[in-house]
C-alpha cells in the first residue's frame, strides 16, 4: 500500500500510529507534525522522575533520533497545523510557516491541554500547570527554590507532584474541591486509603474547599486564597484540575465532537479518511454501556494508536488488551485494571496498613480493580479480565486467599 498519511500530534498516540503502520508493512509516506520542539517522549516521568532534583535529567525519549530516519518517518517538530482542507481523495494541510502537506489519509492525535483556574491571580509567576516536557523542566527549577507548595487538584497529576515535592522536603498542601481524593476514578475506600498514605508522608490535604484566587508581590505568587476564608502561604502553586481534549483542528475539518473527537471502536471518526486516537478522543464504553467516554492513559493512547493504524490500512482490527493505568505517588503505587464506570458493587481486600485492592463488579461480574502496593492482585485481575473471566466476589475480600485462585468462568 502506498500513499501519504499525515499524523497531527507527536505524543504516545501519534507515535503508536506511525510505528504500527511500519510494523504492519505500510510502505507509503508518513509525516508526523508536532507543535512541541522535541521528538516524541514519555509523559509519565514528567510528574515524578523529572522532578526529583537529581543532577541529570532522565532520558524520556520514546525513540532514538535515528529511528525516524531508519523507518522513513518524516518528523516535523515545533510546527503546527493551521488548517486542513479535505478533498475527495485526501486533503491538504497548511502549517504555521505556510508550508503545505498533501495527504491521502489523516490521523488526529492532538492530545489534551491542562484546564486553567478562572480566578484572580492565576497569571502570577509561580502558578503553573504540568503537561509538557518544557513544563516539567520549568517546574523542576521552581522546586529547587521553593519551600511551600500548594497543589490544586487531588487527581493523579496533582498527587504525583505533591508526593515528589514532599520527598524533596517542601511543605505541601493539596486542595481538593470534592469530599475525597481521586474522586473521579476510584471508590471511597481507595480514596481514604490514599489520603491516609499522603497524610502519613507529611502532606496536608484540604477537602471540600475550592481556590478563589491567588495573591502575590511584585508579580509573583505568595498565597493561595480558599473558599473557607483561609489564606495559604505559597511560593509555588501547581494547578492540576484536569485536562481538556484539543479538538480545534477536528472541528475545523468538521469532525463530530462531543467533549472530544467521537470515534468508534476502530478509531474511525465521522470522516472516512480520518482516524483519531489518544486523549483528544471519546470512544464507546468498553463495558458495553451506551455512552462515550474519554480514557486518558498511556496504555489507551498506545492501543488506540495501533487500532487507528490498522483502520488506516484497511487491515483486520487490532485486538486491544485490558485497559490499565498506574500512578506512583511517593511510596504509594496505584495500579488500575479495567474501567470501573458503571459498577454496582465493590469488594475491598485490605492487607495491613500498606496494601489494599478494590474490586469492582457489575451485575455480579468483575469489570475492574484498583490495587495499591499490591502488584500480585493487579496481575490476577488483568489475567481474569483478559480471559473474559471473573473473580468470586464472596471470597475476594479475604486478603489471605490469593486472587489468582478465585478466578472463575
Amino acid at each position: 500500500m502506498t500513499g501519504q498519511i499525515l499524523i497531527a500530534g507527536g505524543g504516545e498516540a501519534g507515535l503508536s500510529i506511525a510505528t504500527t503502520l511500519r510494523e504492519a508493512g505500510y510502505d507509503g509516506g508518513i509525516c508526523i507534525v508536532t507543535d512541541e520542539g522535541v521528538a516524541p517522549y514519555q509523559r509519565p516521568p514528567l510528574s515524578k522522575e523529572m522532578l526529583h532534583g537529581t543532577d541529570e535529567l532522565p532520558d524520556v525519549q520514546l525513540r532514538a533520533p535515528e529511528f525516524f530516519q531508519d523507518n522513513n518517518i518524516e518528523l516535523l517538530v515545533g510546527r503546527s497545523i493551521e488548517s486542513v482542507a479535505m478533498h475527495d481523495n485526501g486533503g491538504t494541510a497548511v502549517l504555521d510557516n505556510g508550508a503545505e502537506i498533501t495527504f491521502d489519509r489523516l490521523a488526529v492525535a492532538t492530545g489534551s491541554t491542562p484546564m486553567q483556574l478562572p480566578v484572580p491571580g492565576a497569571d502570577l509567576d509561580g502558578v503553573v500547570s504540568l503537561r509538557t516536557l518544557d513544563d516539567a523542566v520549568r517546574l523542576r527549577d521552581l522546586l529547587d527554590h521553593a519551600q511551600r507548595l500548594v497543589v490544586v487538584g487531588g487527581g493523579f497529576i496533582g498527587l504525583e507532584v505533591a508526593a515528589t515535592a514532599r520527598l524533596r522536603g517542601l511543605e505541601v498542601t493539596v486542595v481538593q474541591n470534592t469530599d475525597r481524593l481521586m474522586s473521579r476514578v476510584v471508590a471511597e475506600p481507595v480514596s481514604a486509603f490514599i489520603h491516609t498514605q499522603h497524610r502519613a508522608a507529611g502532606i496536608d490535604v484540604v477537602l471540600n474547599t475550592s481556590v478563589t484566587g491567588f495573591t502575590g508581590v511584585d508579580g509573583r505568587v505568595t498565597s493561595t486564597e480558599l473558599s473557607d476564608g483561609r489564606s495559604l502561604p505559597s511560593d509555588l502553586v501547581v494547578v492540576g484540575v484536569g485536562a481538556r481534549p484539543v479538538t480545534a483542528l477536528a472541528q475545523q475539518i468538521g469532525l463530530s465532537c462531543d467533549g472530544g473527537i467521537i470515534v468508534d471502536a476502530h478509531a474511525q471518526t465521522s470522516h472516512p479518511a480520518v482516524v483519531a486516537a489518544g486523549d483528544c478522543t471519546v470512544q464507546p464504553h468498553p463495558n458495553a454501556l451506551d455512552q462515550l467516554i474519554p480514557i486518558e492513559s498511556v496504555n489507551n493512547a498506545t492501543e488506540q494508536g495501533k487500532t487507528a493504524a490498522h483502520t488506516l490500512m484497511g487491515s483486520p482490527p487490532h485486538v486491544r488488551g485490558v485497559p490499565w493505568f498506574w500512578s506512583n505517588q511517593g511510596a504509594t503505587k496505584i495500579q488500575i485494571a479495567g474501567i470501573s464506570d458503571g459498577y454496582d458493587d465493590v469488594v475491598v481486600r485490605a492487607d495491613g496498613l500498606d496494601r489494599l485492592t478494590a474490586l469492582y463488579y457489575r451485575e455480579g461480574r468483575l469489570i475492574a480493580a484498583d490495587s495499591v502496593n499490591n502488584p500480585r492482585d493487579h496481575m490476577a485481575v488483568k489475567r481474569a479480565l483478559a480471559a473474559d473471566k471473573s473473580i468470586d466476589p464472596t471470597r475476594a475480600g479475604d486478603p489471605s486467599v490469593p486472587l489468582k485462585t478465585l478466578i472463575t468462568e
